[in-house]
C-alpha cells in the first residue's frame, strides 16, 4: 500500500480518543503506514518478514534511535496467543494480511486491553463486522463487533491503489470499545452465535434447535417476544445478549 491519500485518509480516520492508548500497527510491511503514524506519537510495529528489519531499521534510523519507533519481529498469531497482545491499553491501527484478518479482528474484539481499532481488510470482511440488524450482511461478527461499541464503515479502497493490485476491493473500519464484556462472556456469546448463525436463511428456532432443547428455546423466544419463525439477522445484538442469558 503506497497510496498516499489512502494512508492519510486512515490516520485521520483515527479517533482523537484513540491517542491516549499506545498505537499497535501490525504489519508493518515497507512502513509506509508507519511513516504515516509517526506523525501521531509513539508507535509499535509487529512484523514477520524478518528480511524487510534491515530495510525498516534504514528508513526509521532517527524514530528508532529516538525510541518514538519499536519493533516487534515474529508471526503474531504466534505472539498473540495469551488474553492480551500487549500489557497495557492500546489502539489497533493495521492494513491486515486478508488471510488472518477475520480472527485478528476477533482476537481485538476480545483483548481486554485493545480500546479499538481503524483497519483494513476485504470490503466482504468488512461489512460482516459493520453490519446492522435486517443487513443480508448482519451475522456473527456483526453481533461480536456491535457487543463491544461502536462500528463504523469509513470507506472503500480500490484495488489500484495497491502494487501490486489484489482481485478484490478493500475497505476501513473503524471499532471504538465504550465497554468491556468478560472474555468468557464474548466466548459463550461467540458459540451462540456460531449456532445461531450456522444456516442464515433457516429460522433461529430450527438453527438452536440443533444443540439446545427445543423446549427451553421456546421458553427462552416467548419470554423475549420473539416469534420462532425469526430469521438469525432479524434479531438485534441486545436480543442475543439476552437469548445467551436464557440459554
Amino acid at each position: 500500500m503506497q497510496d498516499e491519500n489512502v494512508l492519510s485518509q486512515i490516520v485521520q480516520s483515527i479517533p482523537k480518543e484513540a491517542l491516549k492508548y499506545e498505537l499497535i500497527e501490525i504489519g508493518a510491511g515497507l512502513g509506509d503506514l508507519t511513516n504515516k503514524l509517526l506523525s501521531l506519537g509513539n508507535i509499535t510495529a509487529y512484523e514477520v518478514d524478518r528480511e524487510l528489519v534491515p530495510y525498516l531499521k534504514e528508513r526509521f534510523k532517527v524514530a528508532f534511535e529516538s525510541g518514538q519507533l519499536k519493533l516487534e519481529i515474529g508471526d503474531i498469531l504466534e505472539i498473540w496467543k495469551g488474553e492480551s497482545l500487549r500489557s497495557e491499553s492500546y489502539f489497533l491501527i493495521s492494513n491486515l494480511p486478508y488471510y488472518i484478518a477475520t480472527l485478528l479482528v476477533i482476537k481485538a474484539i476480545k483483548d481486554p486491553l485493545c480500546r479499538g481499532c481503524v483497519v483494513m481488510t476485504q470490503k466482504e470482511v468488512a461489512l460482516k463486522f459493520c453490519a446492522i440488524q435486517n443487513q443480508s450482511d448482519f451475522g456473527a461478527l456483526s453481533v461480536l463487533a456491535h457487543s463491544i461499541g461502536e462500528v463504523k464503515m469509513l470507506f472503500e479502497v480500490h484495488p489500484s491503489a495497491f502494487v501490486p493490485q489484489p482481485k478484490v476491493t478493500s475497505a476501513v473500519f473503524l471499532i471504538m470499545k465504550n465497554q468491556n464484556l468478560p472474555q468468557e462472556f464474548l466466548a459463550h456469546l461467540e458459540d451462540l452465535l456460531k449456532i445461531a448463525f450456522n444456516a442464515p436463511r433457516k429460522t433461529l428456532f430450527n438453527n438452536l434447535s440443533k444443540v439446545y432443547p427445543k423446549q427451553k428455546i421456546l421458553e427462552a423466544l416467548e419470554e423475549l417476544g420473539i416469534k420462532p419463525n425469526k430469521r438469525p439477522h432479524e434479531l438485534d445484538t441486545t436480543d442475543y445478549h439476552r437469548l445467551l442469558k436464557l440459554l
